[in-house]
């Protein structure tokens, strides 16, 4: 890898426009008819913010949108504008000479009214899916055949929304109570948009040598159109597996903040508390965890220069 760039802890004081959201991750600005999102090196566990930021993964978040925004534009609307940061620099939006820092980290996107529904699609048994089917047999409500193995594909992906909870843990609910909450049209226009989304970036990962196991989106309506917003298929809302280490029964090692994840595991078993500050290694391997998807998604690596 080389030299890493500045990495971006937060964008509150750089931006030139009211601020409307401060997640773990993205910052949203006001720009009148439009949003500026800023993704951040933040990276989170158990809802604490933990330093340094992580080199290279705002930017692999930010480019990996737009990749699927892009790949996916006819078969869904979605709400990206452009992501120029020297545009915004020239606009005044972003201050003179940050135009390096930012590039790759923003995203300016159509407002929309947004729908505060998690639409998830599984395609493989694992995760909280995996826990609801070994108490119940079910998963969101759907009942699913006996025998199935941890990790093992489904015959069909299946859709299990969950209620959006800006903080805490969003709450998986049935299609049945979503349809009840939303609407049962609308309902059933999330449903077919997430699963057709899921299949078709399922079936170009796995081309690439990468198993999409499940993935989550956020949509919302502009002009009472349904568009795609948020982010799109990445670590953060995605989980990928590399196919080579694909197996059944086993926690499978994802493609995403896995490195940091197990290190407070084994810290919290040593310590008995979770370290906020992460050792040189534990950043590296993560942040090269995140470029080695890009790459292998995308077909290209990123672009830091």
């Amino acid at each position: 890898m080389t030299t890493p760039p500045p990495t971006l802890f937060s964008a509150v004081g750089d931006v030139a426009a009211p601020v409307v959201y401060q997640g773990k991750v993205r910052e949203l600005f006001d720009l009148g008819d439009e949003l500026l999102i800023v993704v951040t090196d933040r990276i989170s566990a158990h809802d604490i913010r933990l330093k340094p930021p992580i080199p290279y993964k705002g930017a692999v978040l930010n480019r990996l949108s737009r990749f699927w925004f892009d790949a996916t534009a006819a078969m869904q609307k979605n709400h990206f504008v452009h992501a120029d940061a020297s545009a915004l620099v020239r606009a005044g939006v972003l201050p003179e000479g940050k135009a390096a820092l930012y590039r790759d980290r923003v995203t300016v996107a159509r407002k929309a009214e947004r729908i505060d529904m998690e639409c998830v699609a599984r395609g493989y048994l694992t995760g909280s899916g995996w826990r609801q089917y070994i108490k119940s047999g079910t998963v969101n409500g759907i009942e699913l055949p006996e025998g199935i193995r941890k990790n093992a594909a489904l015959d069909e992906a299946i859709f299990t929304p969950a209620i959006k909870n800006d903080e805490g843990h969003d709450e998986n609910i049935s299609f049945d109570r979503m349809a009840e909450i939303v609407g049962a049209e609308l309902a059933e226009s999330l449903k077919e948009a997430t699963l057709k989304l899921y299949r078709f970036a399922h079936d170009l990962c796995r081309e690439r040598g990468v198993i999409l196991a499940d993935c989550k989106f956020e949509f919302g309506h502009i002009d009472g159109e349904l568009v795609l917003i948020d982010e799109a298929l990445t670590p953060d809302a995605a989980r990928f597996w590399a196919k080579e280490v694909y197996e059944l029964d086993v926690e499978i090692d994802s493609m995403d903040k896995e490195p940091l994840r197990q290190f407070l595991l084994r810290e919290e078993g040593r310590t008995g508390t979770m370290p906020e500050v992460l050792p040189e290694e534990i950043v590296a391997e993560t942040s090269q965890r995140y470029l080695e998807l890009y790459q292998r998604i995308t077909g290209t690596p990123l672009n830091e220069e």
